[in-house]
């Protein structure tokens, strides 16, 4: 994107750019993106089921209802959208088995995650750092954490990284150089944004305001874009209204009323912004530092009217302001400082930032770093004074906060202002380090990056395979007093009927259910769990002897 970052001055050291034939460059960028899907496997090689619920099991399912499997009762969760599913579901077509389903999500993760090496080459070219210099540093970026962590889980979050930063890519294209290509391609990649996330959505009303834009400017109606976003939406509409039906029965939650309460009061406001404020801080924080220098640099050219400065901008605090917004105060700390939100433009920031270190002259980077460090203070602060002492008293949950804990070496509490001079450091470093050259720089990424990963994976991950707890054959039914975390638990493990509900203290389980899963107190034995069970039913071993739950099983299934 050349739009964002104004050519290097002339005092400026010119970023070493050897000689790399087109061929040379096809096998880096073929081997790169090699090594990237390995080593995203290597540390995802121990997840065989979903740990982050409902959010995995809810993409889960609806890939085996769309792959033409059996789907659930997912009413009155979140509205978990049918993009990243939709990917997801050919590996329910390969393997019926649960864990095999898992693993084969971790290797989609890994191909598509892999593709922010290629894209980042790309982005980095654009904005003038090109040859093995530009490969070097966009295979480190894309090691980060914030485009790595996710990958290890059935998440939305593990693509949206390539998702946007192919958005962005498609949109300056069009922008710089118009024809019906880019608009389609651009216009059908937020489509899918919104597809997959309530994030796209965001991203596809910033695209069309950006189309709108161009219609003006040029005083040409842009018919190619505007109809394949009508078209795109239509279809993200109708796959959406499908699984609605299908898998929320009785509706999903709605946070409406949560997003209407806070943008008409003054409380609700304060809360939305300091949220926002909380996730710019986790942004810079999850990139050493980095993103700090990129949001100066975007803001810089947004100044200067370049537009697609103005749509990073916009669509970032789009992003963050919503989602801060809607989210419900669940007394945890992740409330005030979160970056899963943003996490899908961690890697754009963190590249611009790359760049602009690389083009600028000493005098220049030292104000990049240090308007970086004032963003990460102005934020850090913010938080700090609205939250207060609720950091550290609200629930603190680590799967909010990989990058600070590895920053501060805890992972049962967030240290905001430690976490804040380490990633200043971090930042200042890389811009002495600049002295050294790019593959300097890249190797500090590499290193912290992998670093990171080490620690909240442990660098020899071991492959854990869960027992199912319920046998693969026969009708399945809960009981309603079953813990919805519990229930949601069992959807995933169940792939081979959809499971039904039933009251056992009034109710008979229907012809062909086999299955009866029920609550059990704690204190109470398997036995007991079921005082008026049908003669023939026995429970089953206990999985986990601490579960909340029993499963009886009838002696008259095969």
């Amino acid at each position: 994107m050349s739009l964002v970052i104004a050519a290097p001055s002339p005092e400026a050291p010119p970023v070493p750019a050897l000689p790399t034939p087109r061929r040379t460059m096809a096998w880096l960028l073929a081997l790169g993106c090699v090594a990237q899907v390995l080593i995203r496997l290597w540390f995802a090689q121990a997840r065989t089921g979903p740990a982050a619920n409902p959010d995995e099991t809810g993409y889960l399912l609806a890939a085996r209802w769309l792959a033409g499997g059996p789907g659930g009762d997912l009413s009155r969760n979140t509205f978990y959208q049918g993009g990243y599913s939709l990917l997801l579901a050919p590996a329910s077509w390969v393997s019926d088995d649960p864990n095999t389903v898992y693993t084969l999500v971790m290797v989609i993760n890994a191909v598509v995650g892999a593709a922010a090496f290629p894209l980042g080459v790309m982005l980095l070219r654009r904005l003038g750092v090109s040859g093995r210099a530009g490969a070097a540093l966009a295979w480190a970026a894309a090691l980060l954490p914030a485009a790595t962590f996710f990958g290890g889980y059935a998440l939305a979050d593990a693509i949206l990284p390539v998702v946007v930063l192919g958005w962005l890519l498609a949109l300056d294209r069009f922008i710089r150089d118009g024809g019906p290509y880019a608009a389609a391609g651009s216009s059908l990649i937020a489509c899918y944004a919104d597809a997959v996330h309530s994030r796209g959505q965001v991203l596809l009303c910033v695209h069309v305001l950006a189309l709108l834009a161009l219609v003006v400017s040029r005083r040409r109606t842009d018919v190619v874009g505007l109809g394949t976003v009508v078209a795109g939406f239509l279809a993200v509409s109708a796959l959406n209204g499908a699984m609605r039906s299908a898998l929320y029965p009785e509706g999903t939650r709605d946070l409406t009323a949560i997003l209407l309460a806070r943008l008409t009061t003054f409380d609700g406001q304060l809360w939305a912004l300091s949220g926002a404020a909380g996730q710019i801080w986790y942004l810079i924080v999850s990139t050493w530092g980095l993103a700090g220098v990129g949001l100066v640099a975007t803001a810089v050219m947004a100044v200067r009217r370049s537009p697609m400065a103005a749509v990073l901008l916009v669509s970032t605090a789009g992003m963050a302001y919503a989602s801060s917004a809607a989210l419900p105060d669940e007394h945890r700390v992740g409330n005030f400082a979160y970056g899963r939100y943003l996490s899908c433009v961690a890697l754009v920031y963190a590249l611009i930032g790359i760049a602009a270190l690389m083009r600028s002259t000493n005098r220049q980077r030292a104000v990049l770093a240090a308007s970086g460090v004032g963003v990460l203070a102005v934020s850090g602060l913010w938080v700090t004074a609205y939250a207060g002492d609720r950091l550290s008293t609200y629930n603190y949950i680590g799967f909010d906060f990989p990058e600070t804990s590895f920053l501060t070496g805890d992972r049962s509490e967030l240290h905001l202002t430690q976490a804040s001079l380490v990633a200043a450091g971090l930042l200042i470093a890389f811009a002495g380090l600049r002295w050294l050259g790019p593959l300097a720089v890249a190797a500090g990424v590499l290193a912290l990056s992998l670093a990171a990963t080490v620690f909240l994976n442990g660098s020899h991950p071991r492959r854990v395979m869960p027992v199912a707890p319920i046998s693969g054959h026969g009708g399945v039914a809960v009981a309603h007093s079953v813990n919805w975390m519990d229930y949601t638990k069992i959807l995933h493990p169940v792939a081979w009927t959809r499971i039904s509900w039933i009251n056992p203290t009034t109710e008979r389980p229907a012809p062909g259910i086999c299955t009866v899963v029920v609550n059990r107190p704690a204190g109470t034995s398997p036995e007991a769990s079921w005082p008026g069970h049908p003669a023939g039913w026995r429970p089953l071993p206990a999985t986990w002897p601490a579960a909340s739950w029993t499963a009886w099983r009838d002696s008259a299934c095969a």
